[in-house]
């Protein structure tokens, strides 16, 4: 199947470069969708857009007729990658932001799928603090920039700021969609964050978990071609970008989740899910007043989601994941569950001392039943590189 690029143009005078970058894209059998913003068409036309890409262009956030398919909603999804180029300041302190006022931000909002940013601008603009920011952001977030070239700029003044060579940009775009997928063809359920079971509408009991590991996973297993299916908590981080997301916020909630997500190839259970909930939740605030005794609150088992979806006879994953969160005793306690819960692999992490909750980074065991291997002191994001290495190996997978 043929590769697909939603091209967004922006305000600044490189505009006219997309023309060309259009042309290479086709050449290469690349299909393009062009939304053209209101300062982009002061220097490109719609007509010369269309007239390349051989598609419709699209511009207008309210127009009837695009937007009774939900316009904004399918440009975002039906498409391989979306490549803003050139991206100007204003477009780039949108998406930093999560701002969307226009078609190009808010389908860029809205979208799930990799982003690439191609920066043009003058070079004091480039080099404003509030822009540097901006595009600090726009990294942690996952979008990938092209790093404007330095040169003389359309302004006449000399600096960065100017927009990447078209063919630059072209073999980015290119790696980017060829990219070598080793799970391509595998499928995976990732659960990441907390759960919280309800005292009533106001409380609730949960456990600790920023998602950071779990977001982390599903990006990398997306990125090694795995279609993913992220099951989550409530976090504070911004979900990876190229996957199915469903939000719980219990127990029981991510177990039917994650039963309506099968079959899948691979089960990664990262989440912090909590042991206990309240067995008869206040469906009404509980108030507290003076000389009032504590309220007797009554706990129940949860459901356990890792071993349920581990030991079913049908639909169960090739290969299950999962994660313990220890005190004490670290690799006692994994092999332990690794056993009990009919898992393949668990990665298990030291928590005391509040080592890595929250954290960017993290130390863990990696325990099958023949192998443990130590992780020291590595990023999050590494240990998800690495996890992916495991399941390659689990699979059979070349690189």
């Amino acid at each position: 199947m043929s590769k697909s690029v939603l091209l967004i143009v922006t305000g600044s005078i490189a505009a006219y470069k997309s023309l060309e970058v259009i042309r290479q894209l086709r050449s290469l059998a690349i299909n393009v969708t062009v939304i053209l913003s209101k300062g982009g068409s002061e220097f490109v036309t719609p007509l010369s857009l269309a007239a390349l890409s051989g598609n419709q262009v699209y511009s207008d956030l309210f127009s009837l007729q695009d937007e009774s398919e939900m316009g904004h909603i399918r440009l975002s999804r039906e498409h391989d990658l979306i490549a803003v180029i050139p991206a100007s300041a204003n477009i780039i302190a949108k998406i930093a932001n999560g701002l969307c006022d226009d078609l190009a931000s808010t389908t860029l909002l809205a979208s799930n799928k990799p982003i690439i940013i191609a920066p043009a601008m003058n070079s004091f603009m480039w080099n404003n603090s509030a822009t540097l920011r901006n595009i600090k952001q726009l990294q942690a977030d996952g979008i990938e920039i092209i790093e404007p070239a330095a040169g003389e700029l359309a302004c006449g003044e000399v600096g960065e700021g100017k927009l990447a060579s078209v063919e630059n940009i072209v073999e980015r775009i290119a790696d980017k969609l060829q990219a070598n997928q080793p799970l391509k063809g595998l499928s995976a359920l990732v659960t990441a964050g907390p759960t919280f079971e309800p005292i009533d509408p106001v409380r609730f009991i949960g456990n600790r978990s920023s998602g950071k590991q779990g977001y982390a996973i599903a990006a990398a297993l997306a990125n090694a071609g795995a279609k993913v299916t992220l099951i989550k908590g409530e976090t504070a981080e911004a979900p990876p970008l190229g996957i199915d997301i469903i939000n719980v916020e219990t127990a029981e909630q991510m177990l039917a989740a994650c039963k309506n997500a099968l079959p899948v190839d691979i089960g990664v259970f990262c989440a912090a899910v909590a042991d206990w909930k309240v067995k008869n939740a206040h469906e009404s605030k509980l108030k507290k007043r003076a000389n009032q005794t504590s309220p007797q609150i009554e706990l129940t088992p949860n459901p356990d989601i890792l071993k349920t979806i581990a030991t079913l006879k049908q639909n169960r994953p090739k290969m299950i994941i999962g994660f313990a969160a220890e005190t004490e005793a670290v690799e006692k306690n994994a092999l332990g569950k690794l056993k009990s819960k009919n898992c393949d692999m668990v990665v298990a992490n030291d928590v005391s001392g509040s080592k890595v909750f929250g954290k960017d980074c993290t130390s863990a065991y990696f325990m099958t039943a023949k192998s443990s291997r130590y992780l020291p002191d590595i990023s999050k994001k590494e240990l998800a590189l690495e996890l992916v290495e495991e399941i390659k190996r689990f699979f059979g997978v070349a690189n």
